[in-house]
């Protein structure tokens, strides 16, 4: 019996990431629970080819983002930065490279006109964690944990840190920066990093009414929205009202803001057109 070539043995590996479409949810699962789903160069390009369809495809309304295993994302893969060494820069361009390409994912998400949820079961850690920071909504189960524990390998976690620092308070985030400590569910949920903490029985039903509430919506006006939310986080106060204001006009002037209004004025169910 011939033995099969190595590209026929990577060909039935099943893809890093698994995508299904439900009623306007789109659902991103990452699937290499043997690599607690690090954030390996084949992952990376997954994650941004899967955003970046998401962004384009107007049935998709929301995209939640899961794993499977005992660990939502362990951040970057150890072995494949470690094996770097071995360049005659010693990994110098390639680190950078896959720093760019970390942080160019975080902000896709970010930046895409579409609402993101994260589903955490199990360890989100360094950059797993700044994944879990980047999206805009994060559940998790009761058994969940995070931490950014560059510190305690000599590598403070700096671009995590970006994430981390905009979405929790700055003590809070130094906390976790300088101690490297475990938190679980419940300081996350202290600390602003997820949003609500769900026993494991019951993840299934609270992420699908999640998605199907914000996929109810006008997909308009949660890009509005979405975009106007991290837009005006960055400016000073009287910048950030003027913005929205102008934001506010034009969303007034939309036609979803006409039907919307309407439909709640004549007491019916809106018919969305996202425009």
């Amino acid at each position: 019996m011939t033995a099969p070539s190595p590209a026929a043995v990577k060909d039935t590996k099943s893809p890093p990431l698994a995508s299904e479409l439900l009623s306007g949810a789109l659902m991103l699962t990452m699937q290499r629970p043997e690599r607690m789903n690090s954030l390996s160069e084949e992952m990376l390009a997954a994650l941004q080819a899967g955003f970046d369809a998401a962004a384009q495809n107007a049935e998709v309304r929301v995209i939640v983002l899961r794993s499977t295993g005992k660990a939502f994302c362990a951040g970057h893969d150890l072995k494949e930065m470690t094996a770097a060494r071995a360049h005659a820069d010693r990994g110098r361009a390639y680190y950078a490279d896959v720093m760019n390409r970390c942080s160019e994912l975080m902000q896709t998400i970010v930046r895409l006109p579409k609402p993101v949820i994260a589903v955490v079961e199990g360890l989100a850690t360094a950059a797993g964690c700044q994944l879990v920071a980047s999206c805009d909504l994060a559940i998790a189960t009761d058994t969940a944990t995070f931490c950014t524990p560059g510190v305690n390998i000599g590598l403070f976690c700096s671009t995590p840190m970006v994430a981390l620092s905009r979405n929790v308070g700055r003590k809070q985030a130094m906390e976790m920066l300088l101690t490297g400590e475990v938190i679980d569910a419940s300081t996350a949920k202290q600390f602003g990093l997820i949003n609500r903490i769900v026993p494991k029985d019951y993840l299934e039903v609270v992420v699908r009414k999640y998605a199907e509430t914000i996929a109810s919506k006008s997909p308009l006006t949660l890009k509005i929205g979405k975009e106007a939310f991290y837009a005006q986080a960055e400016m000073p106060l009287a910048e950030a009202y003027a913005y929205c204001a102008n934001v506010m006009v034009e969303n007034m002037l939309a036609r979803d803001a006409e039907e919307g209004i309407n439909a709640f004025l004549q007491k019916r169910k809106p018919e969305w057109k996202g425009e």
